[in-house]
């Protein structure tokens, strides 16, 4: 093997190992969620009743960000951004609410989304991804995917993520990174929320005003 393949072989590993070690076994990001957000019981809310965006309360950037304690939450929590009332900023379309799939892809997926301000909160399947104007910890989302991969001990570890979620013509699109290529988006379709993934399926969703029982534990993957 020639020494311009062994170098390029070497470079390979070494950029697989640096993506490894970045993905999985640097520090966490810090908890920065609210305790009592965590701790309280989010499948106890109406979600048809969604909080008037009138400015008589706090404003994005006044709240902590939310993130993915660990690997997943223990069970669906309150909502981040409860106490938040700034009015949307221009270009974003209004999707709060608390969303289930009703065709495509991810059958079972349920997802709540906050927004105010320039802030998008989305919570699912154990993740909690925040981007937007917060009082501790940048812009982009900054936390893990949600399913343990494997163990080391009695140490799970799960993939770090982080995105900046941009509105582009009524389109929610999380850049990965928060520079780097589009990997999911959002948009209303009528009455319908259409969630586009990476892997390339596309999920269709219907409101729903309470969390379905099922819903209340994340579905957890991998350990």
């Amino acid at each position: 093997m020639s020494k311009a393949i062994l170098r390029v072989v070497a470079g390979l590993v070494v950029v697989i190992m640096l993506a490894f070690w970045g993905l999985f076994l640097s520090p966490r990001p810090p908890l920065t969620t609210d305790p009592e957000t965590l701790a309280g019981d989010g499948s106890l809310i109406n979600y048809c009743a969604l909080p008037q965006l009138d400015g008589s309360g706090k404003l994005a950037v006044d709240i902590a960000k939310g993130n993915t304690p660990g690997c997943s939450y223990r069970h669906f929590p309150l909502p981040v951004l409860a106490a938040c009332t700034e009015p949307l900023i221009g270009g974003a379309d209004d999707i709060r609410g608390l969303w289930q799939a009703v065709e495509g892809g991810h059958p079972d997926h349920v997802e709540r989304i906050e927004q105010c301000g320039g802030r998008v909160v989305v919570t699912s399947s154990g993740i909690i991804h925040d981007s937007g104007p917060n009082s501790t910890l940048g812009e982009n989302t900054n936390d893990t995917q949600g399913s343990v991969l494997f163990k080391i001990g009695d140490t799970p570890y799960c993939p770090r993520t982080s995105a900046r979620m941009i509105w582009n013509q009524g389109v929610l699109e999380f850049h990965a990174f928060g520079w780097g290529p589009v990997v999911v988006r959002r948009y209303l379709d009528g009455e319908q929320l259409v969630w586009e993934y990476a892997d390339g399926t596309v999920t269709r969703m219907n409101r729903i005003c309470s969390l379905p029982p099922d819903q209340k534990y994340p579905k957890r993957r991998g350990f």
